[in-house]
């Protein structure tokens, strides 16, 4: 019989948009960057999703805290992202991070990085407009975000 994985503990139909630590293993902490509430039909596209990714992670890995960027991907549910980082990398500069990101993601004109073909697996997929959308509403639900907040049990 295997384990439940800590992701499948939380119940999804009470967690709201935010950022939370969803897991540690020893250095490596994985973040769980809900975009979107689960389960209630309002997805991320696959275009948003896939745009969103190469600007997030472009950012990151060119960041103050690049060294310590493991990871960035989306979740297969369309619901947000998943970042692991080096357990050196304090939440306020987690926060800072993904407030400058989603900026960075927001404001962003131009040949999205990383997307021709012979660098992508599905090059034709990309829409700018809706991670545009996407990087907004996340600025303005992280606005007042604090790290007692990234607890997924912090009572709002």
């Amino acid at each position: 019989m295997m384990e439940r994985i800590a992701s499948f503990s939380i119940d999804h139909d009470k967690l709201q948009k935010g950022v939370y630590v969803s897991r540690v293993d020893g250095d490596v902490v994985t973040y769980d960057i809900r975009m979107k509430r689960p389960n209630l039909g309002d997805y991320l596209s696959n275009g948003a999703l896939h745009t969103f990714e190469h600007l997030f992670a472009t950012y990151a890995r060119n960041s103050e805290v690049k060294d310590s960027v493991i990871y960035i991907g989306p979740m297969g549910c369309r619901t947000g992202f998943y970042m692991l980082l080096r357990d050196d990398v304090e939440k306020a500069d987690v926060l800072k991070l993904l407030l400058e990101s989603f900026a960075f993601i927001r404001d962003f004109e131009g040949e999205i990085p990383g997307a021709k073909r012979k660098e992508c697996g599905n090059y034709l997929e990309h829409d700018l407009d809706a991670a545009k959308v996407a990087a907004v509403d996340m600025l303005d639900v992280l606005k007042d975000w604090n790290e007692a907040k990234f607890d997924y049990n912090y009572e709002k």
